[in-house]
């Protein structure tokens, strides 16, 4: 009689691998693109930073590469142009009624730019979402567009709300009104038919970062100790961010190391250091050029005499002031844009990209006046 057989114990199934993620862009092609664009900003008094924006992002759209297809960013230099001048028209006369107001009461002048920084505040996180909404609309995937729904003003009224609690709370609250907006943008953004969601929690970043949050005053007092404490907390935000991204059964997952950013922030710092350097020789050799046609010591001529007295002097140092803004532009957004943006990508896993095989296109084009807006208000992102 044959020995009774076994049961063949099932093979274990390996877990599914994670699509490829890679950033394709050359460096120096992307540095010679921001030294261009800076310099024609200079040229044409800063107008032109809305074709540079636009190049950048489509230097990072285009060559941010999942499973072998390239992203593709659609969005033109004129549209956010357009949006802005039609946001300073918004803007203008929000000024303008605020400075005739307070004319008017001058009796309460130590409390009346209260309301103006709380109504730029609200006005701020709206634009905030408007300008998201519009960046999302103009990315590309596999010919699918990335759109995005919801209220601009519940999403500025939630952040209110939230900002408030951390304000009452020392700041206690900020990883869950960091979850809770999160959630919020994420809920009503779109790949085609494929809805989003925020995974992550405020308690998981509250355990990442509350120690930093101690540090922190620490590290703002003790110059050397801020670049660590405030690269690691960068780190940790996007780790928590990253791995918490859903789009319908796609899951993305950072493997980001708590020190990637350190060295940046560094870099950056020593940049800043040598280009302020550099202009205050400049500005020193043109106060002693005046002083040397004066007939004044140099050591008795302070800046403002020489702006006075000197008309080349002035352009001088107008044009100083301009070329160190824009080398300092360049700078951050070498390291803590392109740079910064590499390490998240090679660091991040996405599962499940399968789901987004076939989904149908929707969704439709938003315009780039909360962009505008965002950017008269000076709260705009890349």
């Amino acid at each position: 009689m044959p020995p009774p057989r076994l049961p063949v114990p099932p093979v274990p199934v390996p877990p599914p691998l994670p699509a490829s993620v890679s950033f394709t862009g050359n460096r120096e092609c992307f540095l010679h693109l921001l030294v261009r664009g800076a310099g024609l900003e200079l040229v044409t008094l800063g107008f032109y930073r809305f074709w540079l924006v636009t190049d950048i992002r489509r230097h990072l759209w285009s060559n941010t590469v999942i499973e072998g297809d390239a992203a593709e960013y659609t969005g033109r230099g004129r549209e956010l142009l357009i949006g802005f001048l039609i946001a300073l028209a918004i803007l203008m006369p929000i000024y303008l009624g605020y400075f005739l107001i307070s004319v008017e009461a001058e009796h309460m002048q130590e409390l009346a730019s209260i309301p103006l920084v709380a109504s730029f505040f609200v006005f701020g996180q709206f634009a905030i979402y408007r300008a998201r909404r519009y960046r999302l609309t103009r990315t590309v995937w596999r010919g699918v567009r990335f759109w995005m729904d919801g209220s601009g003003w519940l999403y500025a009224l939630h952040a209110t709300l939230w900002a408030l609690l951390a304000i009452a709370t020392l700041g206690i609250a900020l990883p869950w009104r960091a979850a809770a907006l999160e959630r919020y943008k994420l809920r009503h953004s779109w790949y085609g038919d494929l809805q989003g969601a925020f995974e992550g929690s405020g308690w998981a970043l509250f355990k990442r970062v509350w120690w930093l949050g101690l540090l922190m005053p620490f590290a703002i007092v003790i110059f050397f100790a801020f670049p660590f404490v405030y690269a690691r907390y960068k780190a940790e935000e996007w780790r928590w961010w990253v791995s918490g991204i859903r789009f319908g059964e796609v899951a993305a997952e950072s493997r980001l190391e708590p020190g990637a950013f350190t060295d940046l922030y560094w870099k950056v710092i020593g940049w800043y250091m040598v280009l302020g350097t550099a202009f205050s020789i400049v500005v020193g050799s043109a106060v002693t050029t005046v002083a040397r046609f004066s007939g004044v010591p140099a050591e008795q001529v302070s800046v403002a005499d020489a702006v006075g007295k000197s008309i080349p002097f002035l352009a001088v140092t107008a044009i100083g002031y301009l070329a160190l803004a824009l080398g300092l532009s360049v700078v951050s957004r070498l390291y803590l844009t392109r740079d910064l943006w590499t390490r998240v990508l090679a660091t991040t896993d996405i599962f499940n990209i399968a789901a987004a095989a076939n989904v149908t296109a929707r969704g439709d084009l938003a315009s780039a006046v909360g962009e505008g807006i965002a950017d008269g208000l000076d709260v705009a992102g890349f």
